[in-house]
C-alpha cells in the first residue's frame, strides 16, 4: 500500500457504513495518519426504525427498476437521501458523545448503495450510493469525505470492494502474512495479503442479503438469527450444484456484484427451513470456490460483518474452506465496525491524496485516488 514521504500527524476520524441489509448505521473512531492506525476510539449503532427502513427499501426496488435507463426516480432518491443525512447525523451526535475529549477532525461517510454494475471486458461499470453530502457536513461540522467509487468505476474499475485498503492495515498489525480478511455482508468480498506483501482484493459471491430477503419474505424477521431456520433446514444439493454453476464464478478477479446480482429467488419453491439451509451453503460454497483464485491459499481466514454471527454460516465456512476460519473477536478486531472504521481509514487517505483503489483490488488501470472532500 502506497505512503507518503510527506509527515503526516495521525488525526481522530469518525468512519459511518450503511449497508445493502439496511438494517443500521454503523459509526466508529480510529486514529490513523492513512496508514497505520494508531488508536481505536468508540463505536455506536444506530438502527433504523422501520419507516425509516421502507423509505431506504423504497428506494432500492426503484434504483432496480430504474437500473440506468431514462430519468432517475428522484422522488424515492431524495426521500432516501433526507433518511440518510438524519440517521447519520443521529450517528454522528451519539459518537461524538461518546468520545469524551477526543478532537474529531475528519469524517468519512460511505452513503447507501442503491445500485451496482459491475465493469465487465465489454462494458464499464456504475455504480450509485445516495447522499446529501453538503447537508450532512453542515449537521457535523467537520470536513466530511464521500462518493469514494466513482472515480474507480470512470477510470475502468469495479469501485468495489473498497475495504482491501483498512484491511491490508489490520492484517499488518497482526503481522500475519498469509491470511485473508473475508467481509460477509450483503454481498461477500475477501482481501488476501500475500507472503511477497502483495493485496488482493475481490468480490467472492452473495453473502447475507439473499438469506435476509428470504427469511424477510416469509414474514419470519429480517434476518436468521444466528442461523437458526438454516440449521433446522436441508440443503438441495442438486439446486445447490446448479447455483455454483454460475458463469460469474469462473470470472477472474479483480470482480464486484451487486447485492440483487444473486437474490432469494433462486430457491423459490422450497420450504422456509431449505431455503435458508441452501441460500446458506451457497455462500460459504462461492466463498471456498474463489479461494482457489488466489495464488496462494492463506493459513487463515478472517470472517468480519453481520454473516459471522451466522453461527450455521461459519460452521460450513469451516467445513468447505481448506483453512482455518477465525472470527474478527478471535485476532482482536471489532468486527461489527471494521467497514465502518475502513470508511474512516479511507477518508483519511482522501485528505492525504493517497490511493484506495488498485489493479489487484478493483480491476483499476493503475492505484488511484477516490473520494469528494465536503469542507
Amino acid at each position: 500500500m502506497n505512503s507518503s514521504a510527506e509527515k503526516f500527524e495521525p488525526i481522530w476520524v469518525a468512519g459511518f457504513m450503511s449497508g445493502t441489509s439496511i438494517d443500521a448505521v454503523d459509526g466508529a473512531l480510529i486514529r490513523t495518519d492513512g496508514v497505520e492506525v494508531l488508536e481505536f476510539g468508540p463505536t455506536i449503532e444506530r438502527k433504523y426504525k422501520a419507516g425509516e427502513r421502507q423509505v431506504l427499501q423504497t428506494a432500492t426496488q426503484a434504483a432496480l427498476d430504474w437500473n440506468w435507463q431514462g430519468p432517475q426516480p428522484e422522488s424515492s432518491f431524495n426521500a432516501a437521501r433526507e433518511v440518510i443525512v438524519e440517521t447519520h447525523a443521529d450517528a454522528w451526535t451519539s459518537l461524538r458523545e461518546q468520545s469524551g475529549d477526543l478532537h474529531i477532525e475528519l469524517a468519512g461517510v460511505h452513503g447507501q448503495t442503491v445500485l451496482h454494475k459491475r465493469a465487465t471486458s465489454n462494458e464499464r461499470g456504475a455504480t450509485l450510493q445516495l447522499m446529501n453530502a453538503a447537508s450532512l457536513q453542515a449537521k457535523m461540522g467537520v470536513p466530511l469525505a464521500y462518493d469514494f467509487r466513482s472515480d474507480d468505476v470512470a477510470a475502468g474499475g469495479q469501485g468495489a470492494p473498497l475495504a482491501p485498503a483498512y484491511h491490508q492495515a489490520l492484517l499488518s498489525g497482526l503481522g500475519h502474512k498469509a491470511a485473508a480478511v473475508l467481509n460477509l455482508g450483503g454481498v461477500a468480498n475477501i482481501t488476501a495479503s500475500l507472503p511477497n506483501g502483495e493485496m488482493l482484493g475481490f468480490d467472492t459471491g452473495p453473502a447475507n442479503g439473499p438469506i435476509d430477503e428470504w427469511v424477510e419474505g416469509h414474514d419470519a424477521g429480517t434476518h436468521d438469527a444466528g442461523g437458526a431456520l438454516a440449521a433446522r433446514g436441508r440443503v438441495h444439493e442438486g439446486l445447490l450444484a446448479q447455483l455454483l454453476d454460475h458463469p460469474w464464478f469462473d470470472v477472474p478477479a479483480p470482480k464486484s456484484l451487486d447485492r440483487y446480482d444473486f437474490n432469494a429467488s433462486m430457491v423459490r419453491g422450497l420450504s422456509l427451513e431449505d431455503g435458508a439451509a441452501t441460500l446458506t451453503a451457497f455462500t460459504a460454497n462461492s466463498v471456498a470456490r474463489s479461494l482457489n483464485q488466489l495464488p496462494v491459499m492463506p493459513e487463515r481466514l478472517i470472517a468480519c460483518g453481520g454473516g459471522r454471527h451466522n453461527l450455521t454460516l461459519m460452521s460450513m465456512l469451516n467445513e468447505f474452506v481448506p483453512c482455518d476460519v477465525v472470527s474478527a473477536e478471535q485476532v482482536g478486531w471489532r468486527g461489527d465496525s471494521i467497514e465502518a472504521e475502513a470508511f474512516a481509514f479511507l477518508a483519511t487517505r482522501t485528505l492525504r491524496g493517497l490511493p484506495i483503489s488498485w489493479p489487484k483490488t478493483t480491476g483499476a488501470p493503475n492505484p488511484l485516488t477516490g473520494g469528494r472532500l465536503q469542507k
